[in-house]
């Protein structure tokens, strides 16, 4: 598997994966992404990737600096936190582990930064199988949360926890 930078190119598939019921049904009632807006942007607080296995496009990670994201989602955050957002396109896709290996890149990509110190995510807090699949990577609940219309579960992951995980055999 790969992380790609998205591309102009992807924003026709993202549209079309947003029309899924799976993507719908762990987005919330808040509109995500204007993907016209968001792929063309060259922001140095954030990065949209495509993930790829065997060439072909599985699904998208979008990783921010939590603190420094212009319209201030996570509130007063630690500079030292980063913020990702996760989604397999495919319902035939899910299941089959490419989240764990989505997040497992996603995760080095932002701990590579050594200044870094936690990841932080918001599951919908009736999304009980997105809160399994964090809890399995070895996120830590903080707290509950509403974010515009949504109720979440805030998650943490720090550098610690995911650096003793991945020298697990």
């Amino acid at each position: 598997m790969r992380l790609r930078p998205a591309t102009k190119e992807d924003i026709p598939l993202l549209k079309y994966w947003d029309k899924k019921p799976h993507v719908i049904s762990a987005g919330g009632d808040d509109d995500w992404y204007d993907w016209d807006k968001e792929i063309p942007r060259n922001a140095d607080w954030g990065e949209f990737f495509i993930a790829e296995e065997g060439g072909r496009a599985i699904g998208v990670l979008d990783i921010i600096d939590a603190a420094a994201e212009p319209t201030h989602y996570w509130g007063d955050i630690d500079p030292t936190y980063r913020a990702i957002d996760i989604w397999i396109g495919e319902e035939d896709d899910l299941g089959k582990g490419y989240g764990t290996r989505m997040m497992h890149l996603a995760l080095a990509r932002c701990f590579a930064d050594r200044r870094v110190k936690a990841v932080v995510i918001d599951p919908l807090e009736r999304n009980l199988d997105a809160r399994r699949f964090y809890e399995r990577l070895g996120f830590e609940f903080v707290e509950r949360r509403r974010f515009e219309t949504d109720d979440c579960i805030v998650y943490r992951i720090t550098r610690e926890t995911f650096e003793s995980l991945a020298r697990k055999p």
